[in-house]
């Protein structure tokens, strides 16, 4: 027996029998918590040399790994070296496996990798993209999303998500911001929560469950010109008070891992941050999960201009990133720059532990195999109760921008010209980051429409424009599989064909805006408009007199001045995930009433953005004479102030009307509480589902506050003709802020409440904090 194996095996043995005296089941991701695994963690480090070490902050791409050749694949031979320490990007039991088997049985020490995914806002059954997800203001069926995500990935090997991302956007111009949930940080806030609960649910000792990783740390959504991966600079008290909080909910909520961000935070690019990476997260809020880098960031720290790849490798360790995506900086340079005195061994194995710690919380060293049962991966994925799921919660995303005449709901006894280029394409109905669907299982809207009427209507079909004049840009939109073929025919011959079914339909559906890599990562756009070809389609549709609903897909706020002008309705869909053409084909019919709201700003025009709706007044605000224009006060002389539609703004088939808002005591004490009530009545005459919102404005502050903050919201299921009371109760917690000297404090004074159904509430009252 030589010596390898008999220190492997010594090395096993010592796990295992302190594996077994600790307690597995606790929840070690919560801050500030005690590692249950220290013991098991030491032994193994002190068997490790220095290259083993670099070898669990390495997370290559799983690049050339294939089932049944793994074993002659460049990164399979890095695995038995020792040399990395997970993988991402490798899918199916079958391939995880294999690459374990590697890992685990021969490899010197036998370390079990972790396995990554960018699973987003679904796996197999895909969901919503994120912004459209957040348009539900349901968290528990947020929560929920998550839980099958995990259940699905678990089940074909993965363990760890690079998911939520929280990133606060209030620029439609970068394409990220359809992986968020808006622009709002108290609502961002219990989206982060609820998607690390539905991913790791309290248990990561649970084969069905995943490490959950927090993105991108931090201020990533706040990029200069909406330009991917440009800079952001900001005040200290703003990133407080206005972007951090989300990132701080997740780490609250036990989450396993961070990912830092790729830009630049106080000029020091976030990977190589030690105030944000170490001071902040570690210090201040108690993280002690590990931190990746995001895809290359630490090499791309290089084109920031701070140093060669030896020196930002070390800086990225010393600042407080653990695991190294894909640049190799760890691997390749920490060995010199250690010999060079540049990083401590300390350094190195206070990174390694953290990775070895998350190891140990996810079972792996007790069973490497855990997520590799072929029976769950035949079972439990893109199950039928899943896709059903699916179905609904894509439903409930959707939201009713326009409903003039009551054109929708549609009849289903009615002819129906189905037309545009996002009718028929199955790939593009999941959206950006839907890295793990069989998009052409996805359900197109004309398989959805047709599928619901079940032959009582006539569904005609056009596709009537490719989805820009432009062949490359159309390119660029439709990237990754989700290309919609140009079939040959000329624009006009398209569009006579569409003009023709139009002609023998009651109601025209035309399907339109963004593909799915129209928005998304890479994917910034300084025209927000619905591209030209399609508003040429859809201005020649209208002219037919026949009504039009555009059923809206898209990844951002996009700029629909004309269209809420001229379209009778306007239904927007997002991107609905894997069962769309059966969720958008609920809405239409009316077998589901919308409910959806939007969590992102619409503006009028690109030169409104940033725009949102938690803004500071100036020392000149236009007051309460929106759309006049007045000089020297805070406005353009080219277009009103206020969005097209504003933050929280969604509309039902039918409508409510909100009365009686009542608060029980007009002053509260540092330790108290307050109760607010509302009555909300259905006019209409359907059921339906609202989104009570309130919002508060702090009057006066020691340094200056936004007009109005959202501070609770319900939502609530009412009858027609029902009226029900909606209570809110509010404590000193949430009318705290940070100062001027980044103190978390509530301030004695006048305090404003605000309740309604988007944030334009009329519905008023009042009260004060006293010391």
């Amino acid at each position: 027996m030589n010596k390898l194996f008999n220190l492997k095996t010594a090395t096993v043995v010592l796990v295992t029998a302190t594996l077994f005296s600790c307690n597995t089941n606790s929840n070690s991701t919560k801050k500030n918590s005690e590692n249950p695994f220290e013991a098991q963690v030491d032994s193994i480090l002190n068997l490790m040399t220095i290259e083993e070490k670099l070898g669990q902050l390495n997370l290559p791409s799983s690049g050339d790994i294939t089932t049944g050749a793994s074993e002659s694949s460049n990164v399979a031979k890095n695995i038995e070296d020792g040399k990395v320490g997970g993988l991402f990007n490798i899918k199916t039991v079958e391939k995880i496996r294999e690459v374990q088997k590697i890992a685990v049985e021969k490899s010197r020490l036998g370390i079990p990798l972790i396995f990554g995914m960018d699973v987003i806002h679904g796996y197999k059954t895909t969901f919503p993209i994120p912004l459209g997800l957040s348009a539900s203001w349901d968290m528990e069926m947020i929560e929920k999303t998550a839980r099958v995500a995990a259940t699905e990935a678990s089940a074909d090997g993965i363990n760890w998500t690079f998911s939520p991302m929280v990133d606060i956007s209030r620029d439609a111009r970068w394409g990220r911001v359809s992986e968020g949930s808006g622009e709002d940080t108290y609502y961002g806030s219990q989206v982060a929560r609820a998607m690390v609960r539905g991913y790791q649910q309290n248990d990561l000792t649970a084969n069905n469950t995943l490490l959950s990783c927090v993105k991108h740390f931090a201020l990533y959504g706040a990029s200069e010109a909406g330009r991917d991966y440009n800079t952001v600079d900001m005040s200290r008290i703003r990133m407080y008070n206005e972007y951090l909080p989300p990132y701080k909910a997740a780490i609250d909520e036990g989450v396993g891992s961070v990912m830092a961000s790729f830009n630049e935070v106080d000029g020091v690019p976030a990977t190589g941050n030690k105030w944000l990476l170490t001071d902040l997260l570690r210090d201040d809020w108690g993280f002690d999960g590990f931190v990746v880098t995001d895809y290359t960031g630490i090499e791309e720290m290089v084109y920031h201009g701070v140093g060669d790849l030896q020196q930002v490798s070390a800086q990225s360790l010393k600042a407080g990133s653990d695991m190294d995506m894909v640049a190799e900086g760890f691997l390749n340079t920490l060995k010199q720059s250690l010999e060079d005195g540049k990083v401590s061994i300390n350094d190195i194995d206070t990174a390694v532990k953290r990775i070895l710690t998350a190891k140990y919380q996810l079972g792996l060293f007790d069973d490497p195999y855990k997520y590799c049962d072929v029976n769950r991966a035949k079972t439990e994925i893109f199950t039928q109760e899943n896709r059903d799921f699916a179905r609904t919660v894509g439903a409930e995303s959707m939201v009713l921008l326009k409903n003039e005449n009551q054109t929708l709901p549609l009849k289903k006894s009615s002819t129906i010209a189905l037309i545009g280029p996002l009718a028929n394409t199955s790939v593009n109905m999941a959206g950006t980051w839907s890295v793990a669907t069989d998009q052409e299982k996805s359900k197109t809207v004309l398989d959805g429409l047709k599928s619901v009427v079940n032959d009582k209507a006539n569904i005609l079909y056009a596709k009537g424009s490719n989805v820009d004049y432009d062949l490359e840009l159309e390119k660029r939109a439709t990237m990754f599989g989700k290309d919609i073929p140009r079939d040959g025919r000329s624009d006009k011959q398209l569009l006579d064909e569409a003009l023709a079914i139009a002609k023998k339909a009651d109601v025209i559906v035309a399907t339109l805006g963004e593909t799915a890599e129209f928005s998304g990562e890479s994917s910034s756009r300084t025209n927000l408009e619905i591209p030209q070809a399609q508003k040429d389609l859809l201005n020649a549709l209208l002219k037919t007199g026949k009504p039009v609903v555009l059923v809206l897909f898209t990844g951002r706020p996009l700029v629909l001045v004309e269209e809420n002008e001229t379209v009778p309705a306007i239904l927007n869909a997002w991107f609905p995930g894997s069962e769309a053409g059966l969720s958008i084909a609920d809405v239409l019919f009316g077998d589901v009433n919308p409910s959806g709201k939007l969590t992102a700003t619409f503006p009028r025009n690109v030169g409104q953005i940033p725009i949102f709706y938690n803004h500071k007044n100036t020392g000149r605000p236009l007051g309460n004479k929106e759309g006049k224009f007045e000089k020297f006060k805070s406005n353009y002389i080219d277009v009103r102030n206020e969005p097209l539609y504003p933050f929280g703004y969604g509309l039902s088939y039918t409508t409510f009307e909100y009365n009686n808002l009542k608060i029980n005591n007009s002053t509260i004490t540092m330790d108290g509480k307050i109760n607010i009530t509302v009555d909300v009545t259905n006019t209409g005459n359907y059921d339906g589902k609202e989104v009570i919102q309130l919002y508060i404005k702090d009057v006066v502050g020691s340094v200056t506050r936004p007009v109005k903050e959202l501070k609770g919201f319900k939502k609530a299921f009412i009858k027609k003709g029902e009226t029900q009371t909606v209570s809110f109760d509010i404590s000193v917690e949430d009318l705290k802020f940070y100062n001027y000297d980044l103190d978390f404090v509530a301030e004695p004074g006048d305090f404003e409440i605000f309740v309604g159904t988007n944030s334009d509430a009329s519905l008023k009252t009042s009260f004060k904090l006293t010391k």
